[in-house]
């Protein structure tokens, strides 16, 4: 027997075409709710962890605030501790700068020389005085340039003739002088002080 198909074949192939499609308009939307929701889910995880990072970074960051400000004032008090020590130290040599200056003026004030007047201002001597000879000035200059531990940078200042007599028959010609010198600390300084009751003239 042949069977014929009566019915409208082309009214119903577009409708099984427009089902399709709607179904894959649904299935399109769904599988592109999926991918947005997805999206956000993981854009979410991302910034819930970023977030979790900044706050581990925040509070780091409070904590070595911390420390540097902990270590600033550690620095202030180690300098503050050093200058203490350094006026400590300053205030014990200058104890003993009076005896050492006396001292080394005694040794190296060569004979003929006499000093009349010894002014200190910080680390700089004014010396005034009076010798035989511009020879003796000069040598003076030499031993507190050389040989001398706690004096240095001597520097004439001014020298001339200064004429004095016990009575006018007896002139002697004499030179007054005034000099400058630098005092100095010594690398290795002895202990033990030197007497500061040695004279400071050599006949």
């Amino acid at each position: 027997m042949i069977l014929i198909n009566l019915l409208p074949y082309r009214e119903e192939k577009r409708k099984r075409r427009k089902t399709a499609f709607f179904v894959g308009l649904g299935v399109s939307a769904v599988l592109g709710a999926l991918v947005v929701g997805a999206g956000m889910l993981l854009l979410q995880q991302m910034t819930a962890a970023q977030a979790s990072r900044n706050q581990y970074l925040t509070t780091e960051i409070d904590k070595l605030d911390g420390q540097i400000k902990d270590i600033a004032n550690l620095k202030a008090e180690i300098e503050s501790l050093k200058s203490r020590q350094r006026a400590v130290e300053d205030l014990q040599a200058d104890r003993n700068t009076p005896v050492h200056l006396l001292n080394e003026l005694a040794r190296h004030t060569p004979e003929g020389v006499y000093l009349t007047a010894i002014r200190q201002a910080d680390k700089v001597v004014t010396i005034n005085g009076i010798a035989q000879t511009n020879e003796r000035v000069s040598e003076f200059l030499r031993n507190t340039a050389r040989n001398s531990e706690w004096l240095e940078k001597p520097e004439l200042v001014e020298i001339k003739i200064a004429n004095l007599s016990a009575n006018s028959r007896d002139q002697k010609r004499l030179f007054e002088f005034s000099m400058k010198v630098s005092i100095k600390a010594p690398v290795n300084e002895s202990p033990a002080a030197p007497s500061a009751g040695v004279p400071a003239k050599k006949s």
